[in-house]
C-alpha cells in the first residue's frame, strides 16, 4: 500500500530531496533510536501536551465562529463581513505557517510551539476589547499568524520523536485535541455570550487557551531527535519546490484544502441557519450544537484503525462518503436531520484530515517541516475560502447554496483520489512486463 490514500505509488522523498533548508549540526547517533511509542516513558506526557496545544489552537482560531450572528448585530455587519473574523485568522495562518516552520528548523519544534501558543494567547486576551470590526479582524489576523508556528512544528515533532508505527495514532490524538478545542470553544462562547455578550465569551476562550498553554509548557518532553542548524533560504526554496513537484504530496495538499473548504463553509454558516426560521435557536443552544465535535475526536483518534482495516485509500473513500451524506441530510428542515448531518460531516472531515496529514508526514522523509507546512497552508487556505464562500453562498441562496458548495468540494476529493488510483494501477501494469522478461 502506498503511503497515502490517493493511490499513487510510494514516493520516498528522501531519495531525491534537495539539501536541508538548514545547515544541521551533528547529534549523537543513539538519539535517532530513542523514539516514543505507547508504553514508553514520555509518550503519555507528549500525548497530553499536544492534546492541550490542539485544544488551545482550535479554541482560539475559531473563537468567533459561533458568535458571528452576535458580532454581525453588534457592528451592523453582513454575514460575509463578519465571516472575515474567522477567515482573516485562518488565512494569516496559511500564509505564515511555512516561514515559521523554517524557523522551527533553526530554533526547535518545542520552542516554536511554545512561543506560538504564548503570543496567540496574549492576543486572545486583547481581542475582546476590539473597538470596531476592522480592529477585530486585524487582531484575529495577528492571532492566526502567531498560531502558524504550532501545526507544522507539531507534525514535524511527532514525525521525529514518535516511532513510525505509532505516528498515525499520535497525530490522531493531536487532531482530536483540535476537535475538542473547536467544540469547547464554541460551546463556551455560546453560553457565555447568551449571558454576558460576545466580548465576555471571547475573554473566556482566552482564559481557556491560557490554561492549556501552561499545561503544554510543563508536559511537553524535550526533543531528542531534532538537529538544529542555521537557516538557508536558498535550500528552503529548493525544498519547497521539490515538494510541490511531488504529485503525491500535491494531491494530499489538495485533499486537505477541499475537506477544509467543506468544514469551513458549514461551520461558519450553521449559526446563522439555526438562528433563523424554522429553528430560531438562542445563542447558548446554538453553541451547544458543537458538541458534535466529539464525533470528530473519536473519528480522528480512530484513523489509525481505519487505515489498518481499509487501507489509506479505503479510509479516504469512507471519509468523503460520510461527509457527502451529511451534507445532503443537513438540507432537511428538521433539527434532528440537521444535527445528524453535522455529525456525519464532522466524522468524515476529521477522519479524512487525520489520514491525509499523517500521509504527508510519512511521505516526506526530508524537509518534513516544510512538507507539513505546505499541507497546513493548503488546509487553512481551504478553511478561509470555505468560510468566506460559504457565507456568500448562504447570503445568495440560503443553506442549499452552502450545501452545493460543499458537495462541489467533495466531488473534487473523489476526483483526486480516483485519479491517484488510476495512476497507481497504470504503474503496476507497466512494471509487470519488465519483471516478466527478466
Amino acid at each position: 500500500m502506498p503511503p497515502a490514500d490517493t493511490g499513487a505509488s510510494t514516493v520516498v522523498v528522501g531519495a531525491s530531496a534537495p539539501s536541508s533548508p538548514v545547515t544541521t549540526t551533528a547529534v549523537p547517533a543513539a538519539a535517532t533510536h530513542e523514539r516514543l511509542e505507547p508504553g514508553r516513558p514520555g509518550y503519555r506526557r507528549m500525548s497530553f501536551a499536544l492534546f492541550a496545544a490542539g485544544v488551545a489552537a482550535f479554541a482560539l482560531l475559531y473563537s468567533t465562529q459561533a458568535l458571528l450572528p452576535a458580532v454581525s448585530a453588534s457592528f451592523d455587519a453582513t454575514a460575509g463581513q463578519a465571516s472575515w473574523t474567522v477567515s482573516a485568522a485562518t488565512g494569516a495562518l496559511a500564509l505564515f505557517v511555512l516561514p515559521l516552520s523554517a524557523l522551527s528548523e533553526r530554533f526547535g519544534r518545542r520552542q516554536m510551539m511554545t512561543a506560538s501558543l504564548a503570543i496567540a494567547v496574549l492576543v486572545g486576551l486583547l481581542v475582546p476589547f476590539a473597538p470596531s470590526m476592522g480592529a477585530l479582524i486585524a487582531l484575529r489576523a495577528v492571532q492566526g499568524a502567531a498560531l502558524a508556528g504550532l501545526p507544522a512544528s507539531a507534525m514535524a515533532y511527532l514525525a521525529e520523536e514518535v516511532r513510525p508505527k505509532a505516528l498515525i495514532a499520535a497525530i490522531g490524538l493531536f487532531v482530536a485535541g483540535n476537535s475538542i478545542g473547536g467544540m469547547s470553544g464554541r460551546i463556551l462562547t455560546g453560553w457565555v455570550a447568551q449571558a454576558w455578550g460576545w466580548r465576555a465569551a471571547l475573554a473566556a476562550v482566552g482564559l481557556l487557551a491560557l490554561a492549556c498553554a501552561v499545561v503544554f509548557h510543563f508536559l511537553i518532553p524535550k526533543a531528542r531527535n531534532f538537529r538544529p542548524g542555521s537557516l538557508n533560504p536558498k535550500a528552503l526554496a529548493k525544498t519547497v519546490a521539490t515538494h510541490l513537484r511531488n504529485p503525491l504530496l500535491v494531491r494530499l495538499y489538495a485533499i486537505g484544502a477541499l475537506f477544509m473548504t467543506v468544514f469551513g463553509a458549514v461551520y461558519t454558516v450553521i449559526g446563522y441557519r439555526l438562528a433563523e426560521e424554522p429553528f430560531s435557536l438562542p445563542q447558548g443552544v446554538i453553541g451547544s450544537v458543537f458538541l458534535v465535535y466529539l464525533v470528530g475526536t473519536v473519528s480522528s483518534a480512530a484513523a489509525g484503525r481505519l487505515v489498518a482495516r481499509l487501507g489509506r485509500r479505503g479510509a479516504l473513500y469512507l471519509a468523503v462518503s460520510t461527509t457527502a451524506a451529511g451534507l445532503l441530510l443537513s438540507s432537511a428542515d428538521s433539527l434532528a436531520a440537521v444535527l445528524l448531518g453535522l455529525v456525519l460531516i464532522t466524522a468524515g472531515f476529521f477522519a479524512g484530515h487525520a489520514v491525509a496529514s499523517s500521509s504527508v508526514s510519512r511521505t516526506a522523509t526530508e524537509g518534513r517541516a516544510q512538507a507539513s507546512a505546505l499541507y497546513q497552508s493548503a488546509y487553512y487556505l481551504g478553511s478561509s475560502a470555505g468560510g468566506t464562500l460559504g457565507a456568500v453562498a448562504f447570503h445568495a441562496g440560503g443553506w442549499a447554496a452552502t450545501v452545493a458548495l460543499g458537495l462541489l468540494a467533495v466531488l473534487g476529493v473523489v476526483s483526486i483520489t480516483l485519479y491517484g488510483t488510476r495512476v497507481a494501477r497504470a504503474e503496476r501494469r507497466a512494471s509487470v512486463p519488465a519483471t516478466a522478461t527478466r
